[in-house]
């Protein structure tokens, strides 16, 4: 009797990936990648550029990124054009605060003024300041920045800086916020 095997499929040989396919899927990627970084720059860039005007490079990066944050309460000094700390405390790790500093250089939260102030504001229109410094290099001066809450509309500048800015959308929660320190 002759034996019954089950016929044997019929096997085809393996093929061989295009080398070249992979090669291009990967740099596709890359560029990809460069292409969403590069917009992203660019979108950051527009989101904050008043305020690396208004503040300066050094002073935007000081507000973002300082170790020691201080609030300081303000009032006129005896001096003409000073001012006085009547109130100092550290809030460095406030709620919030990582939200201020963001907000702080977002140029959607102001309100521009479509040309530059004439006048300088009276010392005893500020209110407050926020002290922004790096205890590691006491010889950096801090960044201060001044605010103004006003009936008719909050301002901020940069203290050794021209220019001032309306608060915009930050100054009512801002007032809350130091309210609530």
């Amino acid at each position: 009797m002759p034996s019954t095997s089950p016929a044997s499929p019929a096997v085809t040989p393996p093929t061989q990936p295009t080398a070249g396919r992979g090669t291009a899927i990967v740099i596709g990627l890359l560029l990809l990648g460069l292409a969403a970084a590069g917009t992203g720059i660019w979108y950051q860039r527009g989101q904050t550029r008043r305020c690396l005007d208004l503040y300066g490079a050094d002073a935007a990066r000081h507000i973002t990124a300082a170790p020691r944050v201080e609030l300081v309460r303000l009032a006129p000094a005896g001096a003409a054009g000073r001012l006085t700390a009547v109130d100092r405390r550290d809030i460095t790790s406030a709620k919030g605060l990582v939200h201020l500093r963001r907000g702080l250089v977002e140029d959607a939260n102001f309100l521009w003024p479509s040309t530059a102030p004439e006048s300088r504001m009276p010392e005893s229109a500020w209110d407050l300041g926020l002290v922004f410094s790096d205890p590691a290099f006491p010889e950096q001066p801090p960044t201060v920045l001044v605010i103004d809450f006003d009936e008719s509309g909050g301002h901020a500048a940069l203290v050794g800086r021209p220019g001032r800015v309306g608060l915009g959308r930050l100054e009512k929660g801002l007032q809350k916020w130091v309210k609530g320190l």
